[in-house]
């Protein structure tokens, strides 16, 4: 996932969660309480406020090591913060959709999660290129979604 905060400044910060190191990824858990880390996954699938708070607030530590995450804050996070997916997950969620709709020969179960993946990925064209690397190129044309 990336993790977007556009701060009070305009300026952006991004960081991806393929970039935390499994440090970083136990120290996150461990702050949200010993929260799974496929937990926490899905919880920045729903844009949880706490989820991302703590991907930023691990990377932060990076040349802020005493930051205290009880202490971190996202001012104006409905506004200013989001997460959306990698190509990489984009690929998962669709192989695996991909295995349940072979074995039923129809494209319905990857059809039903199109709008979900245009919503959250962070390259909607992603979604076309993984769709074209599965052969089910015939499933591109759909509707643009919005960014927010």
């Amino acid at each position: 996932m990336i993790i977007t905060y556009k701060q009070a400044d305009g300026t952006v910060e991004q960081v991806s969660t393929l970039d935390l190191s499994a440090i970083e990824s136990a120290d996150i858990e461990e702050a949200m309480g010993g929260t799974a880390w496929r937990v926490i996954e899905d919880q920045l699938r729903g844009q949880d406020p706490t989820a991302m708070r703590a991907v930023l607030w691990a990377v932060r530590r990076r040349t802020e090591p005493t930051a205290k995450f009880s202490e971190f804050d996202v001012p104006g996070w409905r506004r200013r913060l989001k997460a959306r997916l990698e190509r990489e997950e984009i690929d998962d969620v669709l192989e695996n959709i991909m295995a349940e709709a072979l074995a039923a020969s129809e494209d319905s179960a990857i059809e039903s999660m199109l709008p979900f993946l245009r919503k959250l990925a962070e390259d909607t064209g992603d979604i076309d290129a993984a769709l074209k690397a599965l052969g089910k190129g015939h499933l591109v044309t759909g509707p643009a979604v919005s960014e927010d």
